[in-house]
This record gives structure tokens, C-alpha cells and sequence, in this order.
């Protein structure tokens, strides 16, 4: 194996090309799937390409770089409703990690407990990928295609993550359901993005994670929820409407434990976004 610390994303991109190559930035998901696996390729360390990292201010919304931690995240000057996103930052694993893991990382693992994607999901958020073509963007829901797959081409880095803006007065929030508090792979994780007006809820946007191969807006429901009081949203969350979970059995929970509890999950991240329009 060689190791290569890219200094610009030219160089990184023409290592990759000349292939086999992986592309890490914290490598926290990248060294652990590896295993005691030989790897006989080259990796290319992009950590250190600055345009790549930190969050900004576009024309149109907001631009976050592929290299971007989780700390920055967390401490970075954001809307409201970008909350539930900094919830989620504050639950990938321990300090250490959210200081050095990135938010592209978390979305190429691809993951169906990967706790950045349901609160970028009611972002509306895409993705920038580039190769020695050129770059094109995709909807995040378009380029995570199931488990531990991508849309990413073999010659492709993901650059950075855009996200429009959202109405004044949007909130949003993140609920994590694990066996413990801390350091805790996701039961069932759910994001809420909604905004009152008038007395209503004139917009709201869930989605939940570990409960199908790939996050997913619960659209179903959010046009059930749409228009009403905010004092009925609680009762409103009912499992009928709750369409397309296809949650698995495994060590941390029964598949029908995550069906039940996704409506709770649902109800208390609605209340906690509520909290912040109060």
C-alpha cells in the first residue's frame, strides 16, 4: 500500500484515476471496515485540501466542503434549521471522532445508520462529485442507491454538500434511539425540519434512518401533518402513515421493536423542533 497526502484536488484526482485507490479524509469509517484485509492500492489522504473544508455562505443556501468534521459542524453559525444537524454531529461517536470524521465520509460509507443523512435529507441536500471530467451535482436521495452503495464513479471525489435555503423560521431537530446514550450505533434516528405560520404548520419535512437499507423521507406522512395546529401533530403521528420501512432484526433491536418505536422516535423529534418555534 502507498500513502499519498493530496495538496491539490488535481493530484488527488489524478491518483485516483491511475487507480486502484481509495479516498480518505479522517479515514473513522475507512480503517475499521478494513479490517486485517491487504490492501494493495494507494491511499489518498484529502484532509489537508482546504477548499474542501468549512462551511459557507452560496447565492442560493449553503455550501459545505467534503472535508468538513463534525466539530466544525457543531460549531459553526447556522439557521435553525440546520439544529438537527448539529444534533447529529454531536452523536457520531466520541469527540475524537467528531473531530477528525467528515461529513462526505459519513454519506459515501453509505451506511443505513449513518447519522448525517436524516437530517440532510430535510435539507433538501445534494452533492457535488468531481472527476477529470468535470463536476456534476445529484440529490443526496439519488446518490445513496442502498447499502454501502453510491452513485460515486470510480474516478469520482465527493467535493462538497449544498443545501438551499430554507424559510425564515424553520427549525429542525434530530432524536437518536439507542441501547445506551453515548457511542451508539442508531436503533432508529429521525429528523424534522418544519416551520409554523399562522398557527399551522405550514411546512415539515421527516426522515428516519436505520429503519430501511437507505434513509428516507416519510412523505406520506408529512402530507398527513401538513396544515395542522401544532397541538395536534402528537396524535396526528399514527402507524399507518408510516409507509416503506423495512427495518432488519440484528443485536441492537427485533425488526418489529424498530417499526414500533419509530412513531415515538417521529413524535419526540416533532416535539423537539416544536420546542425551537415557541
Amino acid at each position: 500500500m502507498s500513502y499519498i497526502t493530496a495538496t491539490t484536488l488535481e493530484d488527488a484526482l489524478t491518483a485516483l484515476t491511475a487507480g486502484p485507490a481509495s479516498i480518505i479524509a479522517g479515514g473513522t469509517d475507512w480503517f475499521p471496515a478494513q479490517g486485517d484485509r491487504h490492501f494493495d492500492g494507494t491511499l489518498i489522504d484529502i484532509s489537508r485540501l482546504t477548499d474542501l473544508r468549512g462551511v459557507s455562505r452560496t447565492d442560493t443556501g449553503w455550501r459545505i466542503g467534503a472535508a468538513t468534521t463534525w466539530t466544525d459542524i457543531i460549531k459553526a453559525d447556522l439557521p435553525p434549521a440546520f439544529n438537527g444537524l448539529k444534533l447529529a454531529a454531536r452523536e457520531v461517536g466520541s469527540v475524537q471522532i467528531q473531530n477528525t470524521g467528515t461529513i462526505a465520509g459519513n454519506l459515501c460509507n453509505a451506511s443505513p445508520a449513518a447519522d448525517g443523512v436524516p437530517p440532510l435529507l430535510t435539507l433538501d441536500a445534494g452533492v457535488e462529485l468531481t472527476s477529470p471530467h468535470g463536476t456534476r451535482q445529484m440529490p443526496l436521495h439519488a446518490f445513496l442507491q442502498g447499502v454501502r452503495k453510491t452513485d460515486r464513479a470510480a474516478d469520482e471525489i465527493l467535493t462538497a454538500i449544498h443545501i438551499p435555503d430554507l424559510p425564515n423560521g424553520s427549525m429542525g431537530s434530530f432524536v437518536k434511539l439507542g441501547a445506551r446514550k453515548y457511542l451508539v450505533i442508531s436503533i432508529c434516528m429521525v429528523a424534522v425540519v418544519l416551520r409554523v405560520e399562522r398557527g399551522l404548520v405550514s411546512d415539515i419535512r421527516i426522515a428516519i434512518g436505520a429503519a430501511s437499507p437507505v434513509a428516507q423521507r416519510l412523505t406520506t406522512l408529512e402530507d398527513a401533518l401538513r396544515g395542522l395546529p401544532p397541538g395536534d401533530l402528537q396524535n396526528a403521528v399514527t402507524g399507518d402513515l408510516i409507509h416503506g420501512l423495512t427495518p432488519i432484526t440484528d443485536v441492537r433491536a427485533s425488526a418489529d421493536y424498530r417499526q414500533t418505536a419509530a412513531t415515538q422516535v417521529i413524535r419526540r423529534a416533532i416535539a423537539l423542533a416544536l420546542e425551537g418555534t415557541a
